[in-house]
Parts: C-alpha cells; sequence; structure tokens
C-alpha cells in the first residue's frame, strides 16, 4: 500500500505531541486523522471512510486510555494496525491486542515509519 493511500489517526491528548506526530507521518506521505481522546477517536473511525492504522499514546483523559481504545479498535476492525506509544512504564506481556506494537517515548520516527509500512497489507 503507497503512503498516499495510507490513513493514520494519531490520539494524542496534549496537542504538541500531536503537532509533532502529526508532521513526522505528514513528512512519509501519510493522510492523518487527529483525535484527543479514546471517545474522540472512536467517533473519528465510525465517521471516516477508511483508516488504516490508529496510532495512540496510552495516558489519555476520560474513560477510555490508550489500551482500552486499542483493545476496542482490535475487536471492532481487525483489519487496522495499532501503535501504541507511552513515556511511561511498557504494558506488561499479553496486555496489548496481538499483532499491535509498542514504542517507548521518545521513539525513533524510523523505527515507527518501517513498523507501520510492516504492518500494512502490501500489494500483491
Amino acid at each position: 500500500m503507497e503512503t498516499s493511500n495510507t490513513v493514520i489517526l494519531v490520539v494524542e491528548d496534549e496537542a504538541l505531541i500531536r503537532m509533532d506526530v502529526v508532521d513526522q507521518l505528514n513528512q512519509q506521505g501519510y493522510a492523518i486523522l487527529e483525535a484527543a481522546t479514546g471517545r474522540e477517536a472512536l467517533e473519528a473511525i465510525a465517521n471516516a471512510e477508511i483508516v488504516n492504522l490508529l496510532f495512540t499514546d496510552i495516558d489519555m483523559p476520560g474513560d477510555l486510555n490508550g489500551i482500552r481504545l486499542a483493545h476496542e479498535v482490535s475487536r471492532s476492525w481487525p483489519e487496522m494496525g495499532i501503535i501504541v506509544t507511552s513515556g511511561m512504564t511498557p504494558p506488561g506481556m499479553g496486555i496489548l491486542p496481538k499483532g499491535s506494537r509498542f514504542f517507548s517515548k521518545p521513539y525513533s520516527p524510523e523505527l515507527v515509519h518501517a513498523a507501520i509500512r510492516e504492518m500494512l497489507p502490501h500489494p500483491s
């Protein structure tokens, strides 16, 4: 899948961090949707024509943190790639949905981009 056809939903409550992530992903050619909470993220996915990948922080306000959001997305949209990030302690083994990836902050944009490419469908 070409990056220009890939839609990534970035979920991060800290506006400056979200802007930085969006800028990094835009530079790679991805189309970006943004949300500041887990609930906003679910609404964005439901209203979007397509979202290929969820990129979410763990710690967010409200009742739906990044781990719970990742599980909800995995159940409702199993074909969607999921990347979870945090500047805190990494989640333990088996906490995240199968097939998702975790990156500790600060993370390497190159490693994140490589993980995104691996998670997206490849043309036959």
